[in-house]
């Protein structure tokens, strides 16, 4: 069994996925917008992204990982490195 690859990562469907869970326009989602300041995403509903982030791309988050990805940017970072890692 091969691992995907990280090409799969693509900017503008995590992008949808984000708004999707959050329950917002994907426009609203910016490189740099803070989830929990400006989107006022609760600790319940990151959970929730953290949920279906990692059954869509089969990575596990630490705690610590979620809470220091805030933005569309560091959240797409996060994810780059995890995937890297898997492969």
């Amino acid at each position: 069994m091969t691992s995907q690859p990280i090409e799969k990562l693509n900017k503008e469907e995590l992008r949808q996925t984000l708004a999707d869970v959050i329950d917002v326009d994907a426009t609203e989602i910016g490189e740099a917008t803070d989830f929990v300041e400006e989107l006022q995403v609760d600790s319940l509903l990151l959970l929730e992204l953290v949920v279906v982030l990692e059954k869509k791309y089969q990575v596990k988050f630490t705690e610590q990982e979620m809470r220091t990805a805030r933005t569309f940017h560091e959240a797409l970072a996060l994810l780059q490195r995890k995937l890297a890692v898997s492969i």
